[in-house]
């Protein structure tokens, strides 16, 4: 009988069919089973998979643009990008502002601020019912730059009348959103259904109060008069513009506060994406609000003076 070649006894080489009738069975033909080729095999695939999964370990975590989910991340890049927007339209007011001001003519144009406060109104409100059907970054960052517009006009008018007003606003209001931001982050102050409603009740009662305190100002009544209307008019010896505008101040600091959390909730709920642009809108309300309110505080301090 012919012998075999022994390096084709290995069963990688056999008949599996073979296997049953093979002296000694399936352990002994080690057929059906782990061949040293398919053992060799395998292990190269488990080498290959850890050191897959190792490299997922060691690589850095999906961000939005991977996971098309909202993070923090990028909700804090989009909320800077928009500052820089309203940064650049606000040098623009500023000098459109001034332009006009000469010794023949020393009054400041309102004209200005006047544009952005009507056009971030307005872009505002699209901005505010149209993302329930879809957010439109556009929109968005054509309100900071409305926005820009009304900031730096309004602030070249304060700071011609009050020199060094606009850095005192700009410093406080950057303090009331790190203090505020702080506070957050570290779980001290969050924000509660209860607060909640009396924000919003407080921010109704504000409303009806700038409405009605604007009409009277346009009306020329005598009630209204000074430069900020009722605000302008004193109570006990205090100015009653000073203390509805600390409430206030303490109400846009709930508002970021309010802001800070949907943020959060909008990450942890896995939103998409583009809802991120509308944190960022959120943000920049807000602090936009918080610096104006404080603007005119001061103003009314040195206005007392």
């Amino acid at each position: 009988m012919a012998l075999n070649n022994p390096a084709f006894n290995n069963p990688a080489f056999q008949d599996p069919k073979a296997v049953q009738t093979y002296p000694g069975g399936p352990q002994a033909a080690n057929l059906g089973g782990p061949t040293q080729f398919a053992t060799a095999q395998r292990a190269g695939t488990d080498a290959a998979a850890q050191a897959q999964l190792e490299g997922m370990y060691a690589a850095p975590s999906a961000g939005a643009v991977e996971t098309g989910r909202m993070s923090y991340e990028d909700t804090i890049w989009k909320t800077v990008g928009l500052f820089a927007v309203l940064l650049v339209t606000a040098a623009v007011g500023w000098v459109w502002t001034m332009a006009g001001v000469t010794p023949a003519n020393p009054n400041p144009s309102i004209l200005p601020w006047m544009v952005g406060a009507l056009g971030g109104f307005v872009l505002s409100l699209v901005v505010i019912f149209g993302s329930r059907k879809k957010v439109r970054p556009g929109l968005i960052i054509a309100y900071a730059a409305f926005e820009g517009l009304f900031v730096g006009g309004i602030s070249a008018f304060f700071e011609f009348i009050w020199p060094g007003i606009v850095v005192q606003a700009t410093l406080a209001t950057l303090s009331v959103v790190g203090v505020t931001l702080a506070l957050f982050a570290s779980g001290k102050i969050r924000a509660s259904k209860r607060a909640t409603k009396i924000f919003l009740i407080a921010m109704v009662g504000y409303l009806v109060f700038s409405l009605i305190n604007i009409g009277l100002m346009l009306f020329n009544v005598p009630i209204a008069g000074g430069a900020f209307g009722l605000l302008s008019q004193e109570f006990m010896g205090i100015p009653l513009g000073l203390i509805i505008g600390v409430l206030v101040v303490i109400m846009a600091a709930y508002s970021l506060v309010l802001d800070f959390d949907q943020v959060q909730q909008g990450v942890r709920n896995g939103a998409p994406r583009q809802y991120a642009w509308l944190g960022a809108f959120g943000i920049m309300v807000t602090v936009v609000w918080l610096y104006v309110e404080i603007l005119r505080i001061l103003a009314i301090l040195r206005g007392s003076e």
